[in-house]
């Protein structure tokens, strides 16, 4: 992925938490791949969305079971982690292609592990540590709604 415009700095695990929130709420966002190296927020930026459609308990990266299903806000989100997925074939027998149909709302994290399985990403989230040490995150948007989803982070004004 070619990173393109300027970052958005994201000081510290909160303020990746409230990126995340930010994006709870965009109209017709069904598809979201989130990439980073281990570590860099991924499923804290995931936790913040959750919790904004209302979820109250805890948000573990489902690396073992793949993916971890919700129903929040009167909607199906699928949370998956395919880092552990040895062949992009294996997501059949799961049976979520048939949640793609009812209106789910994905978050894919390691997305590039599922590559020719997965439908195309509305929204790619793309995370780095940056260079100083303690210095936050970084993070990249790329595809269509990249721009709803800038404006949206930026808030009023």
């Amino acid at each position: 992925m070619s990173l393109s415009g300027a970052p958005v700095v994201l000081p510290d695990e909160g303020a990746t938490e409230a990126a995340g929130a930010a994006m709870a709420h965009l109209d017709g966002l069904r598809i979201v791949y989130l990439e980073g190296n281990l570590g860099v927020g991924k499923t804290t930026w995931v936790r913040g969305l959750l919790r904004a459609l209302g979820h109250q308990g805890n948000v573990r990266s489902p690396t073992y079971t793949l993916v971890e299903p919700y129903e929040l806000a009167g909607r199906s989100v699928l949370h998956f982690d395919l880092y552990r997925l040895g062949d992009p074939e294996e997501l059949e027998y799961l049976g979520v292609r048939e949640a793609f149909g009812d209106g789910a709302l994905w978050l894919v994290e390691w997305p590039e592990r599922g590559y020719g399985w997965l439908p195309a990403a509305d929204l790619v989230v793309h995370l780095a540590h940056r260079a100083e040490p303690r210095q936050g995150r970084e993070l990249w948007l790329e595809g269509p709604y990249a721009g709803a989803a800038r404006a949206t982070l930026a808030g009023p004004g």
